[in-house]
């Protein structure tokens, strides 16, 4: 079974039911329905035309459920609209659907989690991650969304700034996690830019080039993560690079200054050092303190925290650190990483033990028991 295949149709899917008058929950449903019968049928009857095998049961499927619905009884007479089996247009909604998800009746965040569970693919947990919060408060929250847009037209797109926060959560799923999503969010942003002259979405996408750009340097033949210090520069693909950095400073230079412009510049300031002993650290730290009073976010003090240490030394940044809630994910792996560049290989060694067991994936937390033992084996010699 291609999962793959049916990720990347999911939307078209979605977009068809959705024109053709289902209302955005109900079509959710009906398109997932379709994937679960794909995964059962198309091992032994795989479709000459995988799009249209999934239109036409998710029309079934929907208008199945239409009718036992009997607030909905008025719907039947679209019973005779049912597409018939064939090749589907050949029709790109998902950034459409971007839009219609971040609705006027639904707050950002609820926006958010809606969008990057329904036409994203990812799981309510990685969502959850994402957002820094229990899974079931996570769970409710796309609850609480499906409930207010159900019966709701999608004739009222979002904003712009809705949108851009969910291809950001999508990269970044995609890049750190378990779902290959981040060339999806390139290739959306690479439309919206193309369709919206606006520095902030020019911005986005210059970070997602400039981060992508290091993505085979990100990990060993074994699969084991590879911090930005020990990567071999020479695997980055320099020709993302120099266009990520084309695109922020033509952005730059608008004088409109967000966040994701920021993180684009700090990305393009370790682009920019041909080794990272070289690397501009006072200079990414003015670009936090900048990204910080643009988004008051916690995640930005504590990788500020690190720049801190980088640029003053490991004690300034664990000053910085200080003053941050040591709940934060990463807090107990960056605390681990500013000891031991303080010579404290004894803290730093139980701190990465301690980190690993909060690790959110496999690979970072091999990563920190590697890190742990190399200390203790350091320590015993």
């Amino acid at each position: 079974m291609d999962e793959v295949l049916l990720r990347s149709l999911t939307p078209s899917v979605l977009g068809i039911l959705v024109r053709r008058g289902a209302d955005f929950a109900a079509a959710e449903d009906a398109v997932q329905d379709a994937l679960v019968e794909a995964v059962r049928v198309w091992p032994a009857d795989p479709p000459r035309d995988a799009k249209g095998w999934l239109v036409t049961v998710a029309w079934r499927r929907f208008l199945d459920a239409t009718r036992a619905d009997t607030a909905r009884r008025r719907r039947e007479d679209l019973v005779e609209e049912e597409p018939a089996p064939g090749p589907a247009p050949a029709v790109d909604d998902t950034l459409q659907l971007y839009f219609l998800c971040a609705h006027p009746s639904l707050t950002p965040s609820s926006a958010v989690a809606l969008t990057l569970r329904a036409v994203g693919g990812l799981t309510t947990r990685q969502i959850a991650q994402a957002y820094l919060v229990p899974e079931a408060t996570m769970a409710q929250r796309i609850s609480r969304a499906k409930r207010t847009v159900s019966g709701v037209r999608f004739d009222q797109p979002g904003d712009v700034a809705t949108v851009l926060r969910v291809l950001y959560l999508v990269f970044n799923e995609g890049y750190s996690g378990d779902v290959d999503l981040a060339a999806e969010a390139i290739r959306l942003t690479r439309q919206l830019a193309a369709a919206i002259d606006h520095p902030e979405v020019a911005g986005l996408l210059a970070l997602m080039l400039l981060h992508h750009a290091r993505r085979a340097a990100r990990t060993a033949p074994d699969g084991s993560l590879v911090p930005l210090a020990e990567q071999d520069r020479g695997r980055w693909d320099t020709k993302s690079i120099a266009e990520g950095v084309a695109i922020l400073q033509a952005a730059l230079a608008r004088d409109r200054l967000g966040e994701f412009q920021a993180q684009a510049a700090i990305a393009a300031l370790h682009a920019d050092a041909p080794t990272a002993e070289e690397t501009d650290w006072v200079q990414i730290v003015e670009w936090y303190d900048e990204l910080a009073r643009l988004t008051d976010s916690p995640v930005v003090r504590l990788n500020r925290a690190v720049a801190v240490g980088e640029a003053d030394g490991p004690r300034a940044g664990l000053a910085a650190l200080a003053a941050l809630d040591d709940s934060l994910p990463r807090h107990t792996a960056v605390a681990a990483y500013l000891h031991e560049r303080d010579g404290d290989l004894a803290t730093a060694a139980r701190l990465y033990a301690e980190a690993a067991q909060k690790a959110p994936n496999l690979p970072e937390r091999d990563h920190l028991t590697r890190q742990a033992a190399r200390l203790n084996a350091r320590r015993g010699r």
